[in-house]
């Protein structure tokens, strides 16, 4: 079961203006990526739905984000249809996020009150997503869909949209800066974060110094 509410994901993705995306095999890897992302100040994260055996691996990182890091919620991304989201859903994910717009997922979201967050690429799609009581909808492939200035177009007819693009962000300081202004409640951000080199070094503590400094430049643009 959820332990966070659907507003209660809804402001601390919108306070923290980032929400990594991640995926490893590797149980240890995964718990020391969330940790450090936690130490440099992010709340909310989204685990992605890739690979054998992913959900199993979410399970054992949501208990372990519930015992070690209190404050930290855990979602489950890359979802596609209801079967795999009832699972996630049963394996304690705070939220759900999708590359897509499926109505059979958000009628199983809605049931247990679970925050879903689909992928949208027209002005349509987010609207039909908000009439399906999307609080935060993802706008992807945010690069390729047409950037900041897509943002910034729809927020001029619909300024009550929640837009979280995933793809084509980065954590230089002007990327980021284009799409706040533009009017984003937060970013999807995933190998931009989690660069080869900390990985393959297994540097946690430059990543985590990475995420602090990520932090510090979206608190600088919002303030």
């Amino acid at each position: 079961m959820a332990k966070y509410t659907r507003v209660e994901v809804y402001q601390a993705m919108k306070e923290t203006g980032v929400v990594p995306v991640f995926y490893h095999a590797n149980l240890d890897v995964c718990k020391a990526v969330v940790k450090a992302c936690y130490n440099g100040g992010i709340r909310v994260f989204e685990f992605v739905n890739r690979g054998d055996f992913a959900h199993e691996l979410f399970t054992e990182i949501n208990k372990y984000a519930l015992a070690e890091l209190p404050g930290m919620i855990m979602g489950a991304g890359s979802i596609v249809e209801e079967g795999t989201t009832a699972l996630y859903i049963q394996n304690g994910a705070n939220f759900i996020v999708s590359p897509l717009l499926n109505e059979q997922m958000v009628k199983v979201c809605n049931r247990r009150k679970i925050m879903w967050s689909p992928g949208c690429g027209t002005i349509s799609e987010i609207n039909k997503a908000q009439e399906l009581g999307a609080e935060v909808v993802k706008v992807f492939p945010a690069s390729e869909v047409g950037g900041p200035s897509f943002v910034k177009a729809v927020k001029a007819p619909m300024p009550w949209t929640d837009i979280m693009p995933t793809g084509g962000v980065s954590c230089e300081k002007e990327n980021l800066k284009e799409w706040f202004e533009a009017g984003v409640t937060c970013v999807g951000m995933g190998s931009n974060l989690f660069p080869k080199e900390i990985m393959d070094n297994k540097d946690w503590n430059s990543l985590e110094a990475k995420v602090k400094e990520l932090i510090d430049t979206i608190i600088s643009i919002k303030s």
